[in-house]
């Protein structure tokens, strides 16, 4: 199978001295959504950046696969929604739709998609940070990535909603599956979504763990299996 993302002895060090990476490599198939676990300060985050391209290795090579039609397009969630407050919901997502040379009619439909089309003419800061969030949900989605990049895009919020987003994400993704890299602490949430689970750990960060996760979509938080898989994980970051 071909790889959508491939990181070939990158290193990565930070002025004020910490080296993040050091010689380390990882692959994303093409269709797989592959989700990195750690704990705060192992180089998640960074790790997502580097794929971005808002950071630059020090060492080794970074390949995203081009789209159909030239570089690969992203679809990046956030931490935080980052929205634009002083505009609507819906021009929101026109305008990354309009950034991606696509047709902004594309937002009425995924907006649809996320439960927001009532909120489509209201500015967010009217909206909870669940709605928030499914407004950046729903950009991401809307300009037909190639590649999803999710960085730890529920932890904000609280449990019950980041459940409710969790499976809405799963929900959009067996509509459209793509290629993807998310990064986060939560276990359980990496069980639920991924194909694929990559445990980092240390300074430099390295590969400790990988577990293959195949098990039927759509997945239950309350599948039994995925319990399991959740006390493994928590159980290599210890």
């Amino acid at each position: 199978m071909s790889a959508a993302v491939s990181l070939e002895g990158v290193a990565k060090r930070f002025d004020r001295g910490e080296t993040i990476f050091r010689d380390f490599s990882i692959t994303v198939r093409t269709g797989e959504l592959v989700a990195v676990v750690g704990a705060s300060g192992t180089g998640k985050t960074t790790l997502l950046h580097l794929v971005a391209g808002l950071e630059k290795p020090d060492a080794g090579t970074i390949r995203v696969a081009p789209g159909q039609d030239g570089p690969a397009r992203l679809g990046v969630v956030f931490q935080q929604p980052r929205l634009l407050d002083w505009v609507p919901v819906r021009r929101n997502v026109e305008l990354a739709i309009e950034a991606a040379g696509l047709d902004p009619a594309g937002a009425v439909p995924i907006l649809e998609a996320v439960g927001l089309a009532e909120y489509a003419d209201k500015f967010p800061s009217v909206l909870s940070g669940g709605q928030r969030q499914r407004v950046a949900v729903a950009r991401a989605f809307a300009v037909r990535p190639d590649l999803m990049l999710l960085d730890e895009p529920f932890s904000a919020l609280d449990e019950i909603t980041g459940r409710r987003l969790r499976l809405l994400l799963q929900e959009l993704w067996l509509r459209r599956p793509l290629s993807g890299l998310l990064v986060t602490h939560n276990p359980q949430e990496a069980a639920l979504l991924a194909d694929r689970v990559v445990v980092l750990s240390g300074r430099p960060a390295s590969i400790s763990q990988e577990y293959l996760i195949d098990l039927p979509r759509p997945r239950s938080p309350e599948d039994p299996a995925l319990f399991d898989l959740h006390r493994r994980i928590v159980a290599d970051l210890i």
